[in-house]
């Protein structure tokens, strides 16, 4: 089953918070990844550098828009699971968000 709108809007949200919480913590780019020059993480740069990898591995699918319903939460746990353990010091926990279902 494909996933739905709700879980891509809450995908990207997740992408959103975790920028603004690796930012706040002062866990720019070249700390989480590599040395080099200052760059602040934002919502793509989430997805594509954090996200997008453990996805590849976890599910051989390159898009986000090829995940099945049950992927993005075995996806997030893996990364979070790994920000935790290596920035332990950090308080970069963030939780998946649950965005409620549209009412029409």
């Amino acid at each position: 089953m494909k996933r739905t709108d709700q879980q891509n809007r809450a995908l990207h949200l997740y992408f959103r918070l975790l920028a603004d919480k690796l930012n706040a913590n002062g866990l720019d780019m070249k700390k989480v990844l590599k040395p080099g020059v200052e760059i602040a993480w934002n919502e793509d740069m989430v997805k594509n550098y954090l996200w997008r990898p453990i996805q590849t591995v976890l599910t051989q699918k390159l898009s986000t828009t090829e995940l099945t319903s049950g992927e993005p939460g075995r996806i997030y746990e893996v990364l979070q699971a790994h920000l935790n353990e290596k920035f332990c010091d950090y308080d970069i926990d963030v939780e998946f968000p649950h965005i409620p279902e549209d009412r029409e």
